[in-house]
């Protein structure tokens, strides 16, 4: 049925105000961002019809193209909100190929205009909820150009108006929403990304014990995104928020920053900064050091703050920086093509500036990843990544990206363990609030079977960056390792449901193995079959999938599907290892563990804790591989 936009309505026991756009549950509101709300409303006027996604993506996105992937995780925050499980689809049903419909009852509620409906449900919210003002970002924004007028590009200091001080202990966390780019350029992306990624990199320098940095992954969902500032912060869990915009020409940059204080949107202060492009560096530490001068009073009576301060960029190495933020806007996207692009700008960074310390760990880190993304050997890349890695901390010890990237290089090719332990650790120790840094060192850790400080640092890498897919799906993985089976497949499935297709959280069917709930396992992978094709990590799975729950006709048929691939194409060994296990072919298991051991595979990492391998562990060569490996006790 159709309804009418002044009116109240119900489902279940939440009541809806189409209108206003907010939703209560006994008379408490229920926190939904703006797209979510959208989406109920567009599946409740339409009542029970099949509303397809291109028609929501419309309407959510009418003028900007955006993936899939944005709705899907919105359905996801919907779901969540109305508490709704994998299992238990009471409201939003998914209608394969075509969209989503709205499965519950709806009752209108006359508010004044005509009868209603029968209900036992308060009339209403609380009146304290209903006439309380929303302010969105936009506001905010026309609010902080007022307030730019009035003085001339100078410092706009709002001195009666203070951050409330905080309990004694309290940490303080921030979130540095994506600069916006008015350069109407969108080639340019990657400049106002870059500053970004810069500012929360200056801002992780405070005092990490009591102001936490959200990470660029979370931030950037936000980007080009009308979502309001109060329903941002809650998803965020924050209390300030840094919103800015930038315009660049040839050779001069004008940017706008506002410090926002959430709990009762307060603007501590607002500033515009016209310069140089070659001094745009020391101008980062300028606008970090005013927000810690104002966040300074909610930290009471302890040392001040202050960011570490960079030198002054001369023409020279600015243009290595410009070249640098170009790479790392590659890198962040994760893909083997954007490595390799990322590749080449860092290359012409360090090219333009040997002594540039960030452009060599750019390429250690893209070096040291593009291994895994690619399918290729390690050896390839590896020699590379050291090198790189080492030169970075050559030039500048104190770099924890560079720190990053040994440990990884050394924890994946050369299997030192205590090593790799230490460089995680200190660039934790350079700046704590570097997602990365806790993310990589939870997998460290776990991979040596310490799995209760393995996700302790999952979980500081998630309050850190808490929308980061893969964190939330290594977290998951972590509990595959540690043999929480039941917890991994409610993690997994919670990335799921945000990304469907998410190659991290396609593991979820060995934990489904391990629970002998085979056809759920096949389910998973058969459904990455159709949207993917013929991929030989698919074949390896079906094989080792099939093999396990006692089909051995199956099982053969994939293996041989695989073998087919592999002599078109470069396989990983543990794809064909992995099949082998399954099945059962214990002596070409152990054939194929040797090759991935003498190509370096990730997978050696994993033979401590991999329960797939328990199928193996009590020969003696599998032992010996452990040994091999510095993963024996």
């Amino acid at each position: 049925m159709k309804l009418q936009d002044n009116k109240l309505c119900e489902f279940g026991p939440y009541r809806l105000d189409r209108k206003k756009r907010q939703l209560w549950r006994d008379g408490e509101t229920i926190s939904l961002t703006a797209k979510a709300m959208e989406i109920l409303v567009a599946l409740v006027d339409r009542g029970g019809e099949v509303v397809s996604k291109d028609d929501l993506m419309e309407a959510l996105w009418p003028d900007t193209f955006v993936e899939e992937a944005n709705l899907t995780q919105n359905v996801f925050l919907l779901r969540k909100a109305l508490g709704e499980t994998a299992q238990d689809r009471n409201y939003i049903v998914n209608v394969p190929g075509k969209g989503y419909r709205f499965a519950a009852d709806v009752h209108e509620i006359a508010n004044g205009n005509g009868a209603a409906e029968p209900s036992s449900a308060p009339v209403g919210p609380p009146a304290a909820l209903s006439d309380r003002p929303v302010v969105g970002r936009k506001w905010l924004w026309l609010t902080a150009a007022a307030l730019l007028l009035i003085g001339s590009a100078g410092y706009l200091g709002w001195r009666g108006l203070r951050p409330r001080p905080q309990p004694a202990g309290r940490r303080i966390v921030l979130a540095v929403l994506p600069f916006a780019n008015l350069t109407g350029d969108a080639t340019q992306d990657y400049f106002s990304d870059g500053l970004t990624e810069e500012m929360i990199t200056h801002l992780g320098r405070f005092d990490p014990q009591h102001l936490g940095v959200i990470a660029r992954t979370s931030v950037m969902h936000y980007k080009n995104s009308p979502e309001q500032l109060e329903r941002i912060a809650r998803e965020l869990g924050v209390d300030y928020v840094l919103e800015g915009s930038v315009r660049r020409d040839s050779d001069k940059v004008r940017i706008t920053a506002q410090l926002i204080q959430v709990s009762d949107q307060t603007h501590l202060w607002a500033r515009q900064y016209d310069r140089e492009l070659t001094s745009l560096l020391a101008l980062q530490g300028e606008i970090a050091q005013e927000i810690a001068d104002e966040i300074q009073l909610t930290l009471g009576d302890h040392k001040r703050i202050g960011p570490d301060r960079d030198p002054p960029l001369s023409p020279k190495t600015y243009e290595a920086y410009d070249l640098y933020l170009k790479g790392q806007y590659f890198w962040n996207k994760r893909t083997a093509q954007d490595l390799r692009q990322a590749i080449e700008y860092f290359q012409q960074a360090a090219a333009k500036d040997p002594s540039y310390a960030r452009a060599y760990a750019g390429l250690a880190n893209s070096y040291a990843l593009l291994g895994g993304y690619s399918m290729t050997p390690q050896a390839e890349f590896m020699t590379k990544a050291r090198a790189a890695a080492l030169r970075a901390l050559e030039i500048d010890e104190r770099l924890p990206e560079a720190h990053v990237a040994l440990a990884l290089i050394v924890q994946n090719y050369d299997w030192d363990w205590e090593t790799a332990g230490k460089e995680y650790r200190r660039a934790i120790e350079l700046n704590p609030n570097y997602a990365t840094a806790h993310h990589w060192y939870a997998e460290h850790l776990a991979l040596q079977g310490r799995f209760d400080e393995a996700l302790r640092e999952s979980e500081r890498a998630r309050q850190l960056d808490p929308l980061s897919l893969i964190i939330a799906a290594d977290n998951a993985v972590i509990l595959y390792f540690s043999r929480q089976y039941d917890r991994s497949i409610e993690q997994f499935r919670a990335v799921l449901e945000m990304e469907p297709h998410f190659p991290r959280a396609q593991i979820v069917f060995n934990a489904y193995v391990e629970k002998g709930l085979f056809a759920d396992a096949l389910a998973s992978i058969e459904k990455e079959h159709r949207a993917l094709g013929d991929k030989p990590w698919i074949w390896s799975a079906l094989a080792y999938v099939y093999g396990r729950a006692g089909q051995p006709a199956q099982a053969r048929r994939a293996l041989d599907k695989l073998e087919q691939l592999s002599r078109r194409q470069q396989v990983d060994p543990a794809a064909i290892l992995w099949a082998h296990v399954g099945i059962g072919n214990r002596d070409q298991a152990f054939a194929w563990l040797e090759k991935a051991y003498s190509q370096h595979s990730n997978v050696v990492t994993t033979l401590k804790v991999e329960p797939g391998c328990d199928l193996l562990r009590s020969d003696p060569r599998f032992q010996d591989l452990l040994r091999r490996a510095r993963l024996a006790r």
